[in-house]
């Protein structure tokens, strides 16, 4: 895994970034999985295979594009059609399983 850093420094100092380097292979977890854990794993599978299928749906497509101008400018409202198209799904899917 290799994670970079910059930072906009008030200072002089070209210094301003930094490189980290860790090896994936040597980490273990170390705590096994719980049940809430597989749970939210469930519904984040859930979602995500409705909004690539929603994405995809020919006749939902003119309702969600007009639905998301509509609340897109709006506060609050979702800037990206994908963020828009979660926002649906995930409320459908916790309408759909009350206890979690």
């Amino acid at each position: 895994m290799l994670l970079c850093t910059h930072r906009t420094a008030a200072t002089t100092s070209p210094n301003c970034n930094r490189v980290y380097v860790r090896n994936l292979q040597n980490v273990t977890r170390t705590t096994p999985v719980s049940t809430d854990e597989l749970a939210l794993r469930g519904r984040f599978a859930a979602v995500s295979a409705a909004v690539a299928s929603r994405a995809k749906d020919l006749n939902k497509m003119g309702p969600d594009k007009t639905a998301f101008n509509a609340q897109k400018d709006q506060p609050g409202g979702k800037k990206t059609m994908k963020k828009f198209l979660w926002s649906l799904e995930l409320a459908a899917w916790d309408d759909a399983h009350p206890n979690g």
